[in-house]
């Protein structure tokens, strides 16, 4: 009795969510990470094996552990603002949105965050809520184009990052440094509006970068499990993405369920960029022309961490771990875009999590009826052979 039990135990336990989630996720780190070793190799053969054990290493390159935990810290500081853009794209897909313009809001917040910081003098608090709000904004613009103009919320998220970009460019340009590009750093001019840390610098060799973004950062993605698996709101929102038509037939206001859903993922990617630029880690150059990719590598945390804000989490960090990875490569032999290679190789992949997990489904299936057979049968044959 206990062997035919354990193959119902495995069943059981691989057909859970989570665990099709995982296995997924698992797989398409490993061929991803496959496919950039072989670009590696394709390079120079020579040193790919080291080149991608550097990737996985990251911080654990430097032989101290002070110097392990203070670039630990850095690596923290810029998953928190990749979460929160993963976050935006994960809570917006349960409504059925493709939030492609979480770049977009990502810059928006940015460019609140550091004028409110740099030419207003306000405290970090405010420059908080300016990021959400000038992301939510945007988010906004694309609810409202979606819900009652029906414009794909691809198209106009995508319009939205170029104005946004180079709207944020001309707003910071008057607070930017005379000899450079780049803002004048908020410890020079507003300290006020640097984010606190609560004396977590201490853990991370006194890395000043190292700030409260972290933990609520993750505060907020379990806020949002709960919102979304607890709540009405969250239903409503699920509802809305699954079956639109449905849901307002039931009596769900699905356009101010949509719009509210592009506000909050708006809000999350601007509140990204504040945790991140609201640290001192980076300045803005109002010169760029080009998109920050944060917004987009959150698409890979989003999908990698299976659509679930937990997962999200830790599959945030894996991207961001193997991105700083790739900054220690030898630049003389290898792109440091590698890492950026692998991130989208992990991507693509994730849009066949779908497939992995229907033929699962499809073989425990399988399983389990052919294990249902034999029952029958070997109960058939036991009372055959007690008549005879």
């Amino acid at each position: 009795m206990a062997k035919s039990n354990k193959p119902s135990v495995s069943r059981a336990i691989l057909s859970k969510p989570a665990v099709q989630s995982t296995l997924a996720a698992l797989l398409c780190i490993v061929i991803g990470l496959l496919v950039g070793y072989i670009a590696l190799l394709l390079i120079n053969p020579a040193g790919a094996t080291n080149a991608i054990i550097t990737i996985l290493k990251n911080y654990f390159t430097y032989p101290s552990k002070q110097a392990a935990m203070k670039y630990l810290g850095n690596t923290l500081v810029k998953a928190a603002p990749l979460l929160m853009c993963a976050l935006s794209i994960q809570f917006c897909y349960q409504a059925g949105l493709f939030n492609i313009g979480a770049a977009g809001q990502y810059v928006a917040g940015a460019g609140a965050a550091l004028f409110c910081a740099l030419q207003l003098k306000l405290p970090w608090p405010v420059c908080l809520i300016a990021a959400l709000l000038a992301g939510g904004i945007f988010g906004i613009i694309v609810g409202v184009l979606k819900s009652y103009l029906n414009v794909n919320e691809v198209i106009s998220g995508i319009m939205l990052n170029w104005i946004g970009l180079y709207s944020v460019n001309m707003l910071l340009s008057g607070v930017k440094e005379t000899a450079s590009p780049y803002t004048v750093q908020i410890a020079n001019v507003n300290s006020g509006a640097l984010l606190p840390s609560l004396g977590m610098e201490k853990f991370f060799t006194n890395n000043k970068y190292v700030t409260i973004a972290i933990p609520l950062s993750v505060i907020i993605a379990i806020l949002l499990k709960i919102i979304l698996s607890k709540t009405v709101f969250g239903y409503e929102i699920k509802a809305t993405g699954i079956a639109k038509d449905a849901a307002k037939y039931s009596g769900m206001k699905e356009k101010k369920n949509l719009i509210i859903t592009l506000f909050i993922g708006g809000g999350l990617a601007g509140l990204g960029a504040a945790f991140l630029f609201l640290s001192g880690y980076e300045q803005w150059s109002v010169t760029q022309s080009s998109v920050p990719g944060m917004g987009f590598n959150g698409i890979a945390a989003t999908f990698l961490g299976g659509l679930d804000p937990i997962g999200t989490i830790f599959a945030s960090y894996f991207i961001q771990h193997i991105t700083s990875g790739g900054s220690y490569l030898d630049k003389n032999i290898y792109p440091s875009q590698i890492s950026d290679f692998i991130s989208a190789i992990i991507i693509y992949l994730c849009g066949f999590v779908l497939f992995f997990k229907l033929h699962l489904n499809s073989y425990l299936r399988r399983t389990k009826e052919t294990a249902k057979e034999k029952t029958i049968s070997s109960a058939n044959n036991q009372e055959g052979g007690k008549k005879e």
